[in-house]
């Protein structure tokens, strides 16, 4: 006998909300991707003809001068060095620096745990101010140097006590029997807490990578005159502003190098910058909910 499979009907408002659901999510996806096709599609574009608008989906005038001008920068290369540089070496000095504080402030039988966090608290909105920390970073010899990047930064409030939340939420029974086996601290902070704490790490270091490869104004105020330590943000910063002081100029449009305007530049010098980050991101997302959600469930 041939067995008959029977489609049960969905009631109508189950059909209703499922169609609304999928167009709700369709209009989501245009509105966030959008500004990023928009972008690119601009990067792409003649200059003077953008200044037009009406510049959506695809290039009206298709332009490669925007790059070229670009990487055509006498510090580009070096700046992206240093960029990458930093952003590596604060990554990980920081991450692994934030996530042993926070070890030692999430043991229950640490001494101090309630002040120091107050203190950490308290620097998150209360700071010297510019002058005195250019001040600081001087009398330290850090200015004018690649030390300034990463050394001032390497411990954050903010992520060590994301850490220290996300600690406190693992059982202590691992680490109860760890210690009955032997296990110092050091192996329970390596073997035991650190493997567990693998989606906070990753939120974490995806935080830090961000802020360092986005970073400028350190690179202008510290190391202004230190062309061999400037960063990649801060030559498409300082590109953007020449553009935009001589897209004004009719020497330069009657010489023909206002075909790149501060508009397409400014669209060419964000897909370089944000290129790496969106490249990164795929390799860190499955952490990144789950280091999001911390402390959400206890012992």
């Amino acid at each position: 006998m041939d067995e008959k499979h029977y489609r049960v009907k969905q009631p109508a408002s189950d059909v209703i909300f499922e169609i609304i659901v999928v167009l709700f999510l369709a209009v989501f996806i245009v509105i966030t991707l959008y500004p990023v096709i928009n972008t690119v599609v601009l990067s792409f574009n003649d200059g003077i003809d953008a200044v037009r608008g009406k510049i959506y989906l695809w290039p009206r005038k298709f332009s490669m001068k925007n790059y070229k001008t670009v990487f055509a920068m006498q510090n580009i290369w070096v700046g992206a060095k240093i960029t990458v540089a930093r952003t590596v070496i604060a990554t990980l000095t920081s991450l692994f620096v934030n996530a042993l504080l926070a070890f030692v402030v999430s043991r229950k039988n640490f001494m101090f745990k309630s002040q120091l966090s107050l203190f950490w608290v308290i620097t998150m909105y209360v700071n010297g101010g510019m002058i005195p920390v250019f001040l600081l970073y001087k009398n330290l010899g850090l200015t004018g140097t690649f030390n300034v990047y990463w050394i001032p930064g390497m411990i954050s409030a903010f992520n060590m006590l994301v850490m220290r939340t996300y600690m406190e939420g693992i059982p202590e029974s691992l680490e109860e029997s760890a210690q009955l086996d032997g296990a110092g601290y050091w192996t329970i902070f390596k073997d035991i807490i650190s493997p567990l704490c693998k989606p906070v790490y990753a939120t974490i270091a995806l935080f830090i990578a961000v802020w360092q490869w986005n970073s400028w104004f350190d690179a202008m105020l510290y190391n202004r005159m230190k062309t061999e330590y400037t960063t990649l943000q801060y030559e498409l910063m300082k590109l953007l502003s020449s553009v935009m002081q001589q897209s004004g100029s009719a020497e330069n449009a009657k010489n023909g190098a206002a075909t790149i305007t501060p508009v397409t530049i400014r669209a060419a010098a964000t897909v370089v910058t944000m290129l790496p980050i969106i490249c990164l991101y795929p390799f860190l997302q499955r952490y990144f909910v789950t280091g999001l959600t911390i402390g959400g469930v206890k012992e």
